[in-house]
This record gives structure tokens, sequence and C-alpha cells, in this order.
């Protein structure tokens, strides 16, 4: 870590209604027919509106396509390729949670590179430019506004791909907590659990640095002090802002630091047996900071994490702080009312042979700081069973 670079390609607005000036983000950054891609609940709440709304005063000219859906497949891609292809865009709005963001930006790849998106799994595929895109995140959690990859899953064998390209990453991101409150109080969980285990795993990975992990704990910080807060009053606007601030910094943490084990386990569950995303991660969080801890060198950087966001005290030692940081993280599990037993999330024992399979070939494990072998994995899903 002795030569520290941080590159952050993507300007960040934060503010209560600046979803209201996204017209004047359009013009600035080139665009004149813009596609807004989200999903039915978002827009149902207004929020695409108000966007529009503010294109339109711009006068620039848009086009909406809501059909997003959780865990975005290569068939959603396709389905919102269609309007762009049709529509003659010239920037892509994400507007909504990671998978409407994410839907945006795999369109983008096809729109302008052409292919399908297998073609892009990996990173730095992508030959040609792309158009400018805007995020607008309504949840708190997955960073996906600041981060230059689109997860996505190839319909036909479920596997995850992560398809990343520095001229993918948003133009401009704008954070606004009046659009983030109307998330229901399950989207909060998994998402704020989500922002948790991004801020929690990227402060340890192998490709960490050190301004990397600055953002790391920072956003720990922020998500350790406001998650309940929005949990328990999702109209505290204050609360609402911090947390739209611990994704966006734990997603810059990301793009440096990627992500490992937790999100390695996380990606089957969700594939297999449909379990959301921040539920997996969340509930397979806890086993892997215990896992990592048996390493001395991780087992003190989750302590001087615990101790920086003020959850464990200064002067405690590397193992009780390390402990306390750990009950924290199972008492959020609860705090949310989610699930702590995959069984509790219809997993079966004999599922164990395939998840770890699963778990093998996600590309997040290769960072994780403690190297994981296969029994390692079906040690830590038969500890979460």
């Amino acid at each position: 870590m002795d030569h520290s670079q941080l590159h952050i390609a993507t300007r960040l607005v934060f503010g209560e209604n600046s979803i209201d000036q996204i017209g004047d983000h359009v013009g600035e950054c080139g665009g004149t027919r813009v596609l807004v891609v989200t999903d039915q609940g978002v827009a149902g709440a207004g929020h695409a509106d108000r966007a529009i709304k503010s294109i339109e005063q711009a006068g620039l000219a848009s086009v909406l396509f809501d059909g997003v859906r959780e865990n975005p497949t290569t068939i959603d891609v396709d389905a919102c390729l269609d309007v762009a292809k049709s529509s003659n865009i010239d920037l892509f709005i994400g507007l909504g949670g990671g998978s409407s963001i994410d839907s945006a930006r795999a369109c983008n790849f096809l729109l302008t590179n052409g292919g399908r998106m297998q073609d892009y799994w990996g990173n730095g595929k992508a030959t040609k430019p792309m158009l400018p895109m805007i995020a607008v995140p309504t949840t708190t959690g997955t960073g996906s506004e600041m981060q230059s990859y689109a997860l996505i899953a190839d319909a036909e064998t479920h596997q995850k791909m992560a398809c990343g390209d520095k001229k993918a990453a948003a133009k401009v991101a704008i954070l606004d907590p009046t659009l983030s409150r109307t998330q229901p109080r399950e989207v909060i969980a998994h998402t704020g659990l989500d922002c948790i285990a991004h801020a929690l795993e990227t402060a340890v990975t192998t490709k960490r640095n050190n301004i990397s992990m600055g953002f790391s704990r920072e956003a720990a910080r922020l998500a350790f002090a406001h998650f309940g807060r929005i949990l328990d009053d999702p109209d505290d606007l204050e609360s609402q802002g911090q947390m739209l601030l611990a994704a966006a910094y734990a997603g810059i943490a990301i793009e440096h630091s990627m992500l490992g084990a937790a999100h390695a386990m996380a990606n089957p569950l969700t594939a297999d047996f449909d379990i959301a995303h921040g539920q997996a991660v969340g509930m397979m969080l806890p086993h892997v900071v215990q896992f990592n801890a048996e390493c001395d060198e991780t087992s003190l950087e989750y302590a001087n994490l615990a101790k920086e966001c003020g959850i464990a005290s200064s002067d405690a030692t590397m193992v009780e702080a390390r402990e306390i940081l750990l009950a924290l993280i199972r008492d959020m599990l609860q705090q949310a009312d989610m699930p702590t037993l995959l069984r509790n999330c219809g997993v079966p024992d004999n599922a164990i042979d395939s998840l770890v399979e699963g778990a093998k070939r996600q590309w997040t494990t290769r960072f994780n700081p403690r190297a994981v072998s296969e029994q390692d994995f079906r040690d830590m899903y038969l500890a979460a069973l």
C-alpha cells in the first residue's frame, strides 16, 4: 500500500430536492434526448415524473423505460436496449436502486459497442466511446452510482457477470434524500446491510490502499450511525442523506478495493434461492468477518475500524474491538427483522455443495484478505445454515 491512488470519474451532487435540477446536468453533459431507466415502483412514487419535468423545463426531450426488475438479467437489458435503439437517445439516466443504475449502464454497453452482455464480462472490453450517464440512487446502499461496473445475470446460466469499463462510469451522481425516503422498510434493510458489507469488505481486501480505506471507514461510520435511524423513521432526511453518502463512499471504495468472500457467497444464494442480495450478503457477513479475523493483520484492521467509527473505545484490545464489531453486525440483522439462518430462507442442507461451487466461481473471492478454500466456503455456509 505504498503508492495509494484515487480516481473519481463521477461528479457528486448532494442535497434535498437536487433531482429538480437534473435537466441542467443533462444539458451540461451534452444530452438532448434522454432515456430514463427505472422500475415501476420508483416511477409510481413520482420520482421519474420529477426528473422528466426538470428535463423538459430545460428544453430537452426524454423517453421512459420503467421495466427494470430486481437482479436484472440479460433479458431485462435487451428489453431496455429495444427502447434505447428506437428512441435515438444520447444520454442515459439510471434512476432507482442498483438494478436500475446497472441496467442503464449495461444497456449503454450494448447500444454503443454492440454484441451481447457476455462480451463485456470482465473489465475494459468496450472498444468504442459510450454515451454519458447520470445516476440517481433512490436506495441507500448499493453505491452503484459511483462505480463503473454493471452486475447482470446471464438469463440461461444465472451466472452473475460483473461488466466494467472506465467509460461506463456515470458523469454525474445525484444524491437526493427526498427520493430515498420513499423506500419500503424492507428495501432500507437490504440496501443498508449491503452498504455496511461494502464498507467492511473494502476496508480489508488485498487491493485496498490508504486512500480507499478512508472512504471505507467513513462509509462504515455513517452507516453504523444512521442505518437504525432510517429504519425507525424513513422521513428523517438528515439520516437519509448520511446513508446516501455512506453508500456513495463505499461505492468509491469498491472501485479501488473490490470486494471479498461475503459477496462471493451471497451471489449464489440470490441466483439459486432468490434471496435479496442485501439480505444474502448481510447473513454471510458475520461468518466472513469471523473467518477473516483469524488473520491477525485483518483482525487489527477490523479493530481499528471499530474504534474509528466510535463503536469501540480507543483503549479496547484488538479482540474486544473486533468482537464488538461482530456483535453490532448481528444486532443490525435483528434490528432489520431479517433471518439470520439460511434454512429460514428455504435453503436445504443438500444445497451446500452447489452453493460452494457457485461461490468458488465468483470474481470477488480473489480479493478476500484471507485465502478461501472449498472447505472454508463449506464451513461458513454450514455455520450460516
